[in-house]
């Protein structure tokens, strides 16, 4: 059985991330996945100056073979009314695509990879973990999204307690019939907030490539939502009406509504996994980057891997996303149709839907980009 000194399971961007930041202060990392890699991966995809920075990924050689789009303007609205239209002035955000941005990170990283690997089991014997009767390390970290086999080791997730968003998605490359036929532009994501306020859907161009989804944290007929929301668009001449027939789902969990532990006795989480991704834009990317980045400097600075020692991951967690919330400290809470009024109407402003909505929900501007030197 071959020995590292930590596996990592899960290659995705927090995995990637975190493998490569061990391994550049020394140490022996064995990184596995299910999938062999370039592979596809259910997200709208994009990512802030702030990511880019973090990772020290320079623009023009990530953009040489690959798709960047820049994105200066948004287009919101709620279901069912007219959407406002924001310039941001510059530059705000840039349009990626997974299966490629996956595969540009995991490809710096220079430890060992098992791609194509499902993890088959887990086990712990004298201090170390073990998978798949293969492998063993003192630390094992869950990057494996929200059903990371890790995640079950120290939790009793994933299952059907869990509050979860529930997404469906579809990107494909469009024709030059439906390129000319799709009226949405690659600098302007749109954003559709669903009446109920508990979820929205998206229609982002990437190029040639357009990606159209709907997440809700109230997953119920979620295909009805979705299959309306698609039809409303291809009325409105927004998308071009023949549009591929399979959407692909995927569930992650909302910072302020996860309840999943971080860490145990020489386990600890990261990403998905962890359920990190921002309670009010459900965007994933950026609080994987820099937990792997935040778990990276907790495990080298920690004298061994026991759970008093990893805590001061969930301190830097907590110090950086903030508090999970407790309902049950909720000193007020608004009825859904004052909600849903009140949003109709800041849904119609363009200071909300620019300040609030696009920099704080989904750009957090106002949060400097993590800089950690590992």
């Amino acid at each position: 059985m071959e020995t590292f000194d930590a596996i990592v399971v899960g290659a995705g961007p927090a995995g990637s991330t975190l493998t490569h930041a061990l391994e550049n202060a020394g140490k022996n990392v064995l990184i596995i996945d299910k999938a062999s890699f370039p592979r596809d991966k259910t997200c709208a995809g994009w990512v802030t100056p702030a990511v880019l920075e973090s990772l020290d990924i320079d623009i023009n050689d990530y953009r040489h073979d690959r798709t960047l789009q820049s994105i200066s303007r948004f287009r919101i609205g709620m279901m069912g009314q007219s959407p406002v239209e924001n310039c941001h002035g510059g530059v705000v955000s840039y349009g990626i695509r997974r299966c490629e941005f996956d595969a540009y990170l995991l490809d710096r990283v220079q430890s060992r990879k098992q791609l194509d690997t499902p993890v088959k089991s887990i086990t712990r014997a004298d201090d170390l973990w073990q998978i798949n009767e293969q492998w063993q390390a003192p630390l094992l970290i869950g990057a494996g999204g929200h059903f990371c086999p890790v995640a079950k080791q120290i939790g009793s997730g994933p299952g059907k307690h869990e509050t979860v968003v529930a997404a469906k998605e579809v990107e494909f490359e469009m024709t030059s019939a439906q390129a000319k036929a799709c009226e949405a532009r690659g600098d302007t994501p749109e954003l559709w907030f669903c009446r109920d306020l508990k979820g929205y859907a998206w229609v982002f161009r990437k190029g040639n490539f357009l990606n159209i989804g709907l997440g809700r944290e109230d997953n119920h007929r979620l295909t009805d939502h979705l299959e309306d929301f698609v039809q409303e668009m291809k009325q409105a001449g927004r998308i071009p009406g023949d549009l591929p027939d399979r959407f692909k789902g995927h569930a992650y969990l909302l910072y302020d509504h996860a309840g999943r532990p971080l860490v145990d006795d020489g386990v600890l989480l990261v990403g998905d996994a962890a359920g990190l991704a921002y309670t009010q834009s459900g965007e994933g990317i950026r609080p994987a980057i820099e937990s792997a980045l935040i778990a990276a400097q907790v495990i080298l600075d920690a004298p061994d891997y026991s759970a008093l020692s990893l805590r001061h991951y969930g301190e830097h967690l907590a110090k950086r996303f903030g508090h999970r919330s407790n309902e049950r400290e909720s000193a007020f809470e608004m009825p859904d149709w004052l909600k849903q009024s009140l949003a109709s109407t800041l849904m119609r402003s363009h200071w909300f839907t620019q300040k609030v909505v696009t920099e704080k929900w989904f750009l957090h501007q106002q949060i400097p980009p993590l800089q950690i030197a590992v």
